[in-house]
């Protein structure tokens, strides 16, 4: 019987994938821990390995097919002394089962005495919401008011598939919504190229939606002297003889992870039970791809040396812009940087990374004249602003935690002991 290649879960929050290009073509043969085709996650494109050997019989998803469901059928894998004749799958994915139609409209159910039915959302009985247990837990956990979601299930009944496709944050904060920019620019005969998003980008703008909608952020800034810093980074590299070469971006990694060993009350996660108080330091850096942007992690940063984080960094950068990371590569860090110094940014705010309580937003170091000792003296200075899930963590946590990464950033030689 034919083997059945599904498509894959290959990340925690994955649902759904576009089979970007398939790698073997119909007849062909395939062996154990061949890699078949290139999937689109949510966060990079990952090749998938067969996990059996056969011939690749039938292709069911063609390669550039969009949102292709988690465990659909996508190709069947004949086995030794089977042939095209044993293929007694359909020519396509097999589709979702959908819901039996209801009774015809023209024979309307008369809702009982306090029972409101309503055509366009779901049924509301004595003001309690009809809905599943998963889906009124995903509604929580992403911030949706579930009596704003138009039910498909059995009589209006909300499922997880409507939360899940509900806009995030749906029900908190009502969004004007402004005009369509298509609609418009037509109307208008402006000219435009159209640039199709891609999975990763829909997936992080519907995340950042999320977190500036859901979460309560607020900001703290810090200036710090960097004149020790590039002082220190300049010696180092000299005496590197070319081994290796540091990046302000390697310090700041470090001088983050080294504050929240001191601190741990800023390396948090909030629950609605409980504050997760993590016990290493996993520093999540925004790189910035052609595919969008995504957060690869180095591990327990804390414990490594600049040149292992300088090492690990440029690697991780290297292979998140041609979609290469695994998924525990950018998945799991306990807190965020994001560093826009090196385009001549001075600060901004960033946007939390959720569940992360923080994310620290890195400018560029720019001279200034500084007041010592009643004298004027120039002194380059970086601006530093931490956004806040107040939830988790509050304004004097934060403050204090800046206090400590300032003193490592301005005295950087006091992370190595």
């Amino acid at each position: 019987m034919p083997i059945k290649i599904t498509m894959p879960a290959l990340s925690p929050t994955m649902t759904e994938g576009n089979l970007a290009k398939w790698l073997k073509k119909e007849g062909d043969t395939v062996k154990a821990g061949d890699v078949i085709a290139e999937i689109e996650t949510d966060k990079a494109t990952m090749e998938v390995e067969a996990v059996d050997e056969g011939i690749l019989g039938k292709i069911l998803v063609p390669a550039g097919t969009q949102a292709v469901p988690v465990n659909d059928v996508i190709a069947l894998l004949l086995e030794e002394g089977e042939s095209a004749s044993d293929l007694k799958a359909p020519t396509s994915a097999p589709k979702k089962e959908t819901p039996k139609a209801a009774a015809p409209a023209a024979a309307p159910q008369k809702p009982a005495p306090g029972q409101f039915v309503s055509p366009v959302r779901q049924v509301s009985v004595g003001g309690r919401v009809y809905a599943s247990p998963l889906a009124k837990r995903i509604a929580k956990e992403r911030g949706v008011d579930i009596s704003q979601v138009k039910g498909s299930g059995p009589r209006g009944r909300v499922v997880r598939a409507d939360v899940e496709n509900a806009r995030p944050g749906a029900g908190v904060a009502p969004k004007p919504q402004g005009p369509d920019a298509k609609k418009l620019a037509d109307l208008l005969g402006m000219k435009y190229t159209e640039i199709p998003n891609n999975n990763i980008k829909k997936i992080v703008a519907s995340r950042l939606l999320e977190s500036k909608v859901t979460v309560p952020h607020f900001y703290l800034t810090i200036d710090c002297m960097l004149d020790n810093l590039l002082e220190s980074r300049k010696e180092l590299n000299e005496k590197a003889g070319g081994s290796y070469k540091l990046s302000v971006n390697d310090f700041i990694i470090k001088a983050a992870a080294m504050a929240l060993k001191a601190y741990p009350a800023a390396n948090v996660a909030g629950t609605d039970a409980a504050i997760l108080q993590y016990e290493h330091a996993d520093i999540s850096v925004a790189v910035a791809t052609p595919n969008g942007l995504i957060t690869p992690v180095i591990k327990k940063a804390e414990e490594k040396g600049m040149q292992q984080i300088s090492t690990e960094m440029k690697d991780l950068a290297t292979r998140a812009r041609d979609g290469k990371l695994k998924p525990e590569e950018f998945q799991g860090g306990t807190f965020s940087v994001s560093n826009l110094g090196m385009f001549g940014i001075k600060d901004f705010q960033a946007i939390i990374n959720p569940p992360q309580a923080c994310i620290l937003a890195v400018g560029a170091g720019i001279e200034k004249p500084v007041v010592e000792n009643g004298e004027i003296k120039i002194r380059t200075i970086m601006s530093c602003t931490l956004s806040v899930d107040h939830r988790a963590v509050d304004g004097a946590v934060g403050a204090e935690y800046l206090q400590i990464f300032k003193k490592y950033i301005e005295n950087p030689v006091t992370m190595l002991l």
